[in-house]
């Protein structure tokens, strides 16, 4: 009978001295514990601030924030107005941590350990490697239309031309040509708008050629509206070529539109990393039709862009210069 009893008692030892232990071990450490949590605390603020920081330079630079970083944020500050409290406020309830009851001592510490641990957590959650934002949407980054200017009659009409054109899946390069200032550029970015909100296209790139191109300068166009990001110390524009390449080509299911506008003189595709495909389409626009040609564009798909007739054209320079013109008769005439 003793034996039995004595069995029994060991067992109970067995099953409470563990959880005993622990209970002791949350109330012996109780000052370690709180005082490492005040150190994880001011790492925690000092990792705030410097996401803080970067969130506000990313913001001033016309980036858009993660939303893992912002949620990280909340998080972060949803665990320090926790943290308001803690062990003062506890001092201030009992005029001295001496004070603090065993059971006390053991339910804060117990939690100063669970704080710890979440906080390491965020800290590790909080590197960004990637930074804080990315560069907003291709669509965002195109100057707003000219709503006065594609409201005409002859700039809608060519538009539904050439959309129709893009639409063509045995078509991938089309040409657009006309006098200098004409609106050739204007019309570019109406194209660049109606292809993403038509979803046309997938993707849209627009770049700028000018008188004297600078194969460089288009590449980094065209990859920062396709948000590829690169290399800025290779100075090989063969080596930047195929990065570029190898982006337009790398998903099969995707559609893109490259737009490269105002072209003064024959531009090899390739060198810049474009191979035109019915998956991959370029728009070229120049002043010189026969600059066009000899991109290889047929005539069929070459569009003019003519100058507008004298009737939109008041209609226009009405609409710009506003009510000054309509009520003085003298200032009208001169107008006209």
């Amino acid at each position: 009978m003793k034996e039995i009893v004595l069995a029994i008692l060991a067992k109970i030892a067995e099953y409470t001295a563990q959880p005993v232990g622990r209970w002791l071990c949350y109330s012996c450490h109780y000052k370690s514990n709180m005082e490492y949590l005040k150190n994880q605390e001011m790492t925690l603020r000092d990792a705030q601030k410097e996401v803080e920081r970067k969130v506000k330079t990313a913001s001033d630079n016309g980036d858009e924030i993660k939303d893992n970083v912002e949620m990280w944020l909340k998080k972060v500050d949803d665990i320090i107005k926790k943290l308001g409290g803690g062990e003062e406020e506890a001092e201030s309830r009992n005029s001295n941590v001496s004070c603090l009851n065993l059971k006390q001592r053991h339910q804060m510490s117990r939690e100063a350990k669970e704080m710890v641990g979440n906080i390491a957590k965020l800290l590790e959650e909080g590197n960004f490697v990637g930074g804080v934002s990315h560069r907003p949407a291709v669509q965002d980054r195109v100057t707003p239309r000219n709503v006065d200017y594609m409201t005409l009659d002859s700039r809608i009409s060519i538009t539904k031309r050439i959309m129709e054109a893009l639409g063509d899946a045995n078509i991938n390069k089309i040409g657009v040509w006309g006098s200098p200032g004409v609106g050739k550029s204007t019309l570019m970015k109406e194209i660049f708008r109606k292809a993403k909100e038509e979803s046309l296209f997938d993707e849209v790139a627009l770049a700028n050629v000018t008188e004297s191109p600078n194969l460089s300068q288009i590449q980094e166009e065209i990859a920062n509206m396709l948000d590829l990001k690169l290399d800025p110390n290779c100075k090989t524009e063969m080596v930047r070529a195929g990065h570029l390449r190898a982006r337009l080509e790398k998903d099969k299911e995707k559609k893109i539109l490259v737009i490269l506008d105002d072209i003064w003189k024959r531009l090899d595709l390739e060198q810049i990393g474009i191979i035109p495909s019915e998956r991959c389409k370029v728009l070229l626009t120049s002043r010189d039709r026969h600059v066009l040609a000899s991109e290889m564009v047929n005539e069929e798909n070459s569009f003019k862009l003519d100058t507008l007739g004298e009737e939109e054209a008041w209609i226009l320079f009405e609409k710009m210069a506003g009510d000054s013109v309509k009520g003085d008769l003298d200032l009208r005439n001169t107008a006209i």
